[in-house]
């Protein structure tokens, strides 16, 4: 009988090294440097697309700026033709032309607007609804003084209706700025305050008319806030603009029957 070579222990160990080496799970060397390469450009595109988007989200809130700017310089030239259209003032009265930002200064211009109002009464008029409403438009602080100085040139019967006509118009033209390009800024600035917001409007939606005059009563949220946030979370136009044209009617009187007890004072 022919003798069986003996293998030793350590050239089995290698054999058996070898064929767990080479054990085909279902793919080639060739199919794994392939996966591997393609999850290598997945991970490329994904971080490719993540630094797109973020680039179109910062584009996109420039471009909001940049209109948002552009309106804000019309809306100034549209405040410029309404200046030259008044009529000529004296040298030591153009210091009193500027927007309120105290009771003196409310008085000065109430003071200053009662001289001219008589004679030029169309003019003052439309001075004034302009600028009400720009400052409600651009959320520039000074329209609480403009309800005070309403009361010191015109009857209350007057006064009170022009008040609530501005305020509901220039409240829905910054609506309708916010709804346009303001919504990235919204997002962008006031994430939280508006996410909180949103929630309370939902739980008031059968009834938002009645929430949004609650609102325009009382001091809980600034009017600016609620005028850039409302079209964000989803509050119609009209149910805003009848809110807020009946909404501040109440805080309007008192600052009326102010500006007409000023007057009252000044000229007794």
């Amino acid at each position: 009988a022919e003798e069986v070579p003996q293998v030793s222990s350590r050239t089995t160990n290698s054999y058996k090294k070898q064929d767990k080496d080479n054990i085909n799970y279902g793919g080639t060397e060739t199919d794994f440097t392939e996966l591997n390469g393609k999850t290598s450009e997945y991970t490329q595109i994904r971080e490719r697309s993540s630094h797109s988007t973020q680039g179109e989200h910062v584009g996109s809130t420039r471009k909001s700026l940049l209109f948002l700017a552009l309106i804000f310089l019309s809306a100034l030239l549209a405040l410029g033709v309404v200046y030259y259209s008044f009529p000529r003032l004296e040298e030591d009265e153009l210091q009193f032309i500027k927007v309120p930002r105290n009771i003196e200064d409310a008085k000065n211009l109430g003071k200053l607007l009662n001289l001219y109002k008589d004679k030029y009464f169309y003019q003052v008029l439309l001075g004034y609804f302009v600028v009400f409403i720009f400052l409600q438009t651009f959320a520039i602080p000074g329209s609480l003084f403009l309800s005070i100085i309403s009361g010191f040139l015109y009857p209350f019967v007057l006064a009170l209706p022009l008040v609530c006509l501005c305020s509901a118009l220039g409240a829905s033209f910054c609506y309708l700025l916010s709804y346009m390009v303001g919504r990235k800024i919204v997002e962008k600035y006031f994430p939280q305050r508006a996410a909180d917001w949103k929630k309370h409007v939902d739980n008031h939606r059968e009834h938002l008319f009645n929430y949004m005059l609650f609102l325009r009563i009382t001091p809980f949220l600034p009017n600016w806030f609620i005028n850039i946030t409302a079209p964000v979370i989803g509050v119609p136009l009209w149910t805003f603009f009848l809110g807020t044209a009946l909404g501040v009617a109440p805080p309007s009187f008192v600052f009326i029957q102010a500006g007409t007890t000023l007057q009252a004072h000044l000229y007794k």
